[in-house]
Parts: structure tokens; C-alpha cells; sequence
């Protein structure tokens, strides 16, 4: 067992780290609503509108989870010049994230998913629909210049580089290309979390798919069985010559692939009762990133990260962790997951 005051120790680093954070920033909204009554108009019911919430989703997610975790957060993104953009500056700005490095465009509208929760009075709400307000395509190559620029200035200024990539046209082409570049030199560290171009990321520190991605970037399906989890991790680090690959597997924790050739896995941490995952993968790219900034190995980050992937999900809605939350599960030493080898190098 790795212990306690090692794991302190990692911790008490973190407020000393500044993290640049790059990639797709998406309002979370949330409108709650009191059912009523059924309408005439359709067999629906009818929602009383109760309140709206706004959170930072997606790289904006991440920057707040750095943020809690007592780093500085550094973010790098693009957003329309329009109302979901402007919540999300002013979400950030409020929270003391310096956002120079945000690019408002008039020619793209800032990503924006709405989540309608349902329920009485006296019940936890649940969610019913979501609607997804977007854009797929690549930011203009006057933009990417831009944003490659700001990149290239701050590297030189930070501890590591986070890359949150959903597939909505931040992360081209050539903001990739950067990023690998800047990867394979080996100066900095850079962690990847990316929903749809996973295997096109190379030299990186680490890659944080979780099961499903893992599964389509490697090509082979991820099943309960320890054979197809080693074959998938093996194709994909021979895939990216990644450093490390840690991948999030839901109820059964999660398991790390090395450069060396050994394997881990680690049990969640606390309750299988989750309340909502929203942005758990987030909380986990941001707690690991973290803990390698602080020269963690990959086995503690690993653990440190299972810790706050652990708490989050016990939240709703889009939510962080706290350095606190972290450190009392730290010390909470009689349900703190134990890492099993599952292939020695």
C-alpha cells in the first residue's frame, strides 16, 4: 500500500502548479422544473419552471476541477461571442482563472448542453431530456493560428499541458500536430482525454480514455474478462507510444498500462450507489494531471485520481472536487482501494 504521508506529500504540491488547459468548452445547463399536470396540447406533462443553473462543462470542467484542487488553471479554448459564452467567462472569471487565453468567435456559437430534471416538490429531480445546442466543425485557420500561438507561449511557463477534446473543432489538425510535437520532446507533461480521435495522439504522458473509447480507438472491445482489456491497452499504447494509458472502467475502477509493459487496475473508491458521472472524466484527467505535475508516479496518480473519481460521482450535476475532499480520503486509509498488478513488465 502506497502510504499516507507519501500521498500528502503529492498533495501538498498541488497549490504550487499551473496547468494550462486546452480544448472544447461547453455551458452545462441545467433548468429544473416541478411537474404539474398532463397537457391538452400532447401526452406530456406539463413543467413548472422552478430554476437554472450554469456550470463549466467540458475543458471549462477540468479548469474548475484544477482550480479546486488549489492549482492555477490556465484555460485555452474558443466560444461564441454570445450569451452561453459570456456565462462561461464570467463562471470562470468569478472562480480567479485568468481567461486571456479564451478566443471569442463571431462565426461560431459556444457549445451549450441543456439538461431538463423533472420531478415534485418534495423529490430529487431527474433528468428527462437533454438538448445539445453545437457545432462539429474545425475553428478557422485564423483561429487555430491563434490559438497554436498562445500554446507556444505558454508552455514554457507551466507544469503540464491538459488536452480535453470532445470532438466539437477545437483540437484540428494542426492543434494536434502542436501538441504532439510539444509531447515528443519530452519537457512537459502532457495528458490526453479525447472522445473520438484518442489513437491520433502521440509521445503524450498519458491518455485517459475511458472503457468505450478505449474499446473504438484500439479496436478491440473491452469486455469483463482480463484478456480482451490487455489486448485493447497493448494495441493502443503500440498504437500512440504513449507513456502511460489509464483507462476508466466505470464500477470496476480502472486500469493502467505502463510503457514498460506492466498493468494495474484499482477498484472504484466508495459506493457503487453513483448519483451522475457527468464530467467524472474530467475530475480524473485533472487529479491525475495534477499528481504527475508533482513528480507522483503513475501508480499513486492512478490512485489519486480512483480517490476523486470516486467523490465526484456521488455529486450531481457537473462538479469538482476539493483538495480537502481529496485528503480526507486519504486518511480514510480502511476503504481506500489497494492497486493489484495484473502483468509485470
Amino acid at each position: 500500500m502506497i502510504p499516507t504521508s507519501r500521498l500528502k506529500q503529492i498533495l501538498s504540491g498541488f497549490s504550487k502548479k499551473k496547468i494550462a488547459a486546452v480544448g472544447d468548452f461547453i455551458a452545462d445547463e441545467y433548468i429544473y422544473g416541478n411537474t404539474s399536470r398532463v397537457s391538452r396540447e400532447a401526452p406530456v406533462l406539463i413543467l413548472k419552471f422552478d430554476q437554472r443553473d450554469v456550470f463549466p462543462g467540458g475543458c471549462g470542467n477540468a479548469c474548475f476541477n484544477l482550480h479546486a484542487l488549489g492549482s492555477r488553471a490556465i484555460p485555452f479554448g474558443v466560444i461564441g461571442k454570445d450569451t452561453p459564452g459570456k456565462r462561461l467567462l464570467k463562471l470562470l472569471e468569478s472562480n480567479e482563472i485568468n481567461t486571456d487565453g479564451m478566443i471569442e468567435d463571431l462565426s461560431r456559437m459556444t457549445t451549450r448542453k441543456a439538461r431538463i430534471l423533472a420531478g415534485s416538490h418534495h423529490t430529487t429531480k431527474q433528468q428527462v431530456i437533454r438538448i445539445d445546442y453545437e457545432t462539429e466543425k474545425d475553428i478557422n485557420p485564423g483561429v487555430e493560428k491563434k490559438l497554436i500561438r498562445s500554446l507556444e507561449m505558454i508552455i514554457p511557463n507551466i507544469d503540464a499541458l491538459l488536452v480535453s477534446d470532445y470532438g466539437l473543432g477545437t483540437i484540428t489538425d494542426g492543434v494536434r500536430e502542436f501538441i504532439n510535437s510539444a509531447a515528443a520532446k519530452k519537457k512537459i507533461i502532457v495528458t490526453v482525454d479525447s472522445r473520438f480521435s484518442l489513437h491520433k495522439f502521440t509521445n503524450v504522458t498519458a491518455l485517459t480514455p475511458n472503457e468505450s473509447e478505449a474499446s473504438e480507438a484500439s479496436g478491440t472491445e473491452i469486455g469483463d474478462d482480463t484478456k480482451s482489456l490487455l489486448e485493447s491497452g497493448a494495441k493502443l499504447m503500440e498504437k500512440t507510444d504513449a507513456d502511460s494509458l489509464l483507462i476508466t472502467r466505470g464500477r470496476k475502477g480502472m486500469s493502467l498500462f505502463k510503457k514498460d509493459g506492466s498493468v494495474f487496475d484499482i477498484p472504484v473508491y466508495g459506493t457503487d450507489e453513483i448519483a451522475d458521472v457527468t464530467g467524472a472524466g474530467d475530475t480524473v484527467i485533472s487529479t491525475f494531471t495534477l499528481a504527475l505535475a508533482c513528480n507522483a508516479s503513475f501508480e499513486e496518480a492512478m490512485l489519486l485520481a480512483d480517490l476523486a473519481g470516486g467523490i465526484v460521482v456521488m455529486k450531481r450535476g457537473t462538479a469538482t472536487v476539493s483538495a480537502d475532499e481529496l485528503i480526507e480520503a486519504v486518511d480514510d486509509t480502511d476503504r481506500r482501494p489497494v492497486i493489484r498488478c495484473l502483468k509485470k513488465k
